[in-house]
């Protein structure tokens, strides 16, 4: 059976940009997936741009402003003043009324309730290559994240530098980690937890769930699938 069309014109709007702009050659990418900083420990903090806190505490200033998307969707009651801009960016939306700037110990409360929420963390690109935002995004309703499900266009996002590893012997397959991991990852099978690393993009939300701390979050040049 022909698989039918999935129409949204909110997504499609964002398609055209961002085809327009890789056409260009202004972008090689629109987000990328940072992991959760709570899932990384301390000696695996070798690329401090993959952790939220860094990336943000070496910004100029930094403004946070609800998600646009939980906003134009609402499909769920997620936290929605989860979406931080930098520099110059967030400075216009404050001066124009926009958002408002935060300090860092805001900014912490604002991820832990963020990983809380299952959100994944995504930085998002300007044609220059600049990180100009990060947002804590739901599956639902965040752009990228559904023009990947529905249109399959996993050209835009990069995944994270590292890779969630499930020691299975420690493992014992609750299921918290399945209902966390919006890239469908993981599944269960015969009442048992299965997980494609394949799939995985190292946002690291299983990490945080779970209850044995059977997962943990590795570089992808130390994996060995």
């Amino acid at each position: 059976m022909k698989k039918e069309k999935y129409i949204d014109s909110y997504l499609e709007g964002y398609l055209l940009k961002y085809d327009k702009w890789l056409n260009k050659g202004q972008i090689s990418h629109s987000s990328k997936v940072i992991p959760v900083l709570k899932s990384l420990s301390a000696e695996q903090w070798v690329l401090p741009t993959e952790q939220v806190m860094k990336i943000l505490h070496n910004a100029k200033s930094v403004a946070v402003k609800n998600c646009e998307c939980r906003v134009h969707y609402k499909r769920c009651d997620k936290p929605l003043e989860v979406c931080f801009l930098l520099n110059e960016v967030g400075d216009r939306l404050v001066a124009g009324g926009k958002a408002r700037h935060v300090d860092l110990k805001e900014i912490g409360d604002i991820l832990i309730k963020a990983n809380e929420s299952g959100l994944v963390h995504l930085g998002l690109y300007m044609p220059d290559h600049e990180l100009f935002a990060l947002c804590s995004c739901c599956s639902c309703c965040c752009h990228d994240l559904q023009i990947v499900k529905h249109y399959e266009r996993k050209d835009l996002i990069v995944r994270s530098e590292y890779l969630a590893f499930t020691n299975f012997t420690d493992c014992i397959h609750c299921g918290e980690c399945i209902g966390r991991c919006v890239f469908g990852a993981r599944v269960f099978t015969d009442e048992k937890m299965e997980y494609n690393a394949e799939g995985c993009l190292g946002c690291g939300l299983c990490v945080t769930s779970c209850p044995v701390e059977a997962t943990s979050m590795r570089l992808r040049v130390s994996q060995k699938y």
